[in-house]
């Protein structure tokens, strides 16, 4: 499993890091209180919503899991009124018959889900994949003028654009396979925009796919991508201090630095009007960007707080087994320092080889004063694994309680 690569690369970076602190992350924060960096929270596991996603038949894992609502509303709740959209990174499909996995099970790359009532409740959700050909493929291959002959995707963060036609836009990361090598066998090639129509029925077909053009034909490793995660901080989408823009997160590097582009809606197609934060202010030129934090993950959220400021949401050092956040001042920051939220280490007993990553809070699916926050499981000794413990590779949620 090519993801494993990935996450193993991220484990060694970790070990590297340990003896650092996040000084470089916040070493522009100027001397405001502490108190502006503080946020008082409690947090406690959701089996509600990790059992959701305990399956048998049919769609039984997958990482990544992001959502929106089918309005483009973003508001807490807000799914509880309307239809959730929500999407999977690579996906496993097959039957589970007493813990025990029956031949024929698979993995495709992408897959999504419909959600009614916002709500962990079976009987209201339903997953879909490209079933024309009559065996689970994944929905969204990329296409794209850059796009090489075995290239697939990963999907990162999206947002339904109320400014575009309420079209449904999804980050993809394209990904590329490097034959004969058995370490570190893949490559992210780059960033594309997976648009698809408004009002969409499975299996959500795109209408089109866009190269993102910033980080083309460079390492991946040095310049790093965006789509990590989205705020959209807009009042049609409910944002409790709106300025009107996107803004669209991205990591790079060993200690998984954050950073962060904006764009009008109506603009995210035109890659000339995208702004990357340079520390100082909003520049054209995306190698004046300048990291907002570090210790991060590959995926994450940034969530706008009732109170005017911003709440980074990660799995602390990529794959650490802490759940942690930052508060910030802006949705650029200055962020304060890392808190931890929650320790995973309970999903982690069955096998010495699993490991979690990607934590990021779920506005949409969460109830007033509380933040719906995910992570997923996985295994660096993958295929046993998954034969072992066909159920560790789902999202596992936790509930964030909190007053302002």
């Amino acid at each position: 499993m090519q993801k494993i690569i990935l996450l193993t690369t991220v484990l060694v970076s970790v070990i590297s890091f340990t003896s650092c602190n996040n000084e470089s992350a916040t070493a522009a924060r100027p001397a405001d209180s502490a108190a502006r960096y503080k946020f008082e929270f409690t947090a406690e596991a959701a089996p509600d919503w990790s059992s959701l996603f305990y399956r048998n038949h049919g769609w039984f894992g997958g990482d990544g899991i992001f959502a929106v609502t089918r309005s483009g509303s973003e508001k807490p709740g807000s799914a509880g009124k309307e239809e959730a959209l929500i999407w999977f990174s690579d996906t496993m499909f097959g039957d589970i018959l007493n813990d025990s996995l029956k031949p024929g099970f698979g993995m495709i790359n992408n897959s999504m889900a419909v959600l009614r009532g916002g709500q962990p409740d079976s009987t209201s959700i339903h997953f879909y994949w490209d079933s024309a050909s009559g065996k689970p493929k994944s929905l969204y291959v990329p296409a794209t003028p850059a796009t090489g002959k075995s290239d697939y995707y990963w999907l990162g963060d999206g947002f339904v654009n109320q400014e575009k036609n309420n079209d449904l836009y999804i980050f993809g990361y394209r990904i590329r396979n490097l034959p004969d090598v058995k370490k570190f066998g893949f490559h992210e090639e780059g960033n594309t925009l997976v648009v698809v129509p408004a009002n969409a029925t499975a299996p959500f077909a795109a209408k089109k796919q866009l190269d993102i053009p910033f980080l083309q034909g460079r390492s991946i490793d040095t310049v790093g991508s965006f789509g990590a995660g989205l705020l959209v901080n807009t009042s049609a989408a409910g944002a409790p201090s709106p300025d009107g823009y996107l803004y669209v997160y991205g990591v790079r590097g060993k200690t998984k630095e954050v950073m962060v582009a904006r764009v009008k809606p109506a603009q995210v197609e035109e890659f000339s009007e995208w702004r990357f934060w340079d520390g100082s202010g909003w520049s054209a030129d995306v190698d004046k960007v300048k990291t907002i934090a570090d210790r991060a993950s590959n995926e994450m959220s940034v969530t706008a707080l009732p109170d005017g400021r911003y709440l980074m949401v990660f799995q602390k050092d990529g794959i650490g087994n802490m759940v942690g956040l930052r508060v910030g001042t802006t949705p650029y920051g200055p962020f304060g320092d890392i808190q931890d939220v929650y320790d995973v280490s309970a999903d982690l007993k069955e096998s010495k080889n699993l490991f979690p990553y990607n934590a990021k809070a779920h506005p949409v699916l969460s109830a007033p004063g509380e933040l719906l926050v995910s992570y997923n499981i996985n295994s660096f000794d993958y295929d046993n694994d998954i034969r072992r413990f066909p159920h560790l590779y789902r999202p596992r949620f936790i509930r964030l309680k909190y007053s302002l």
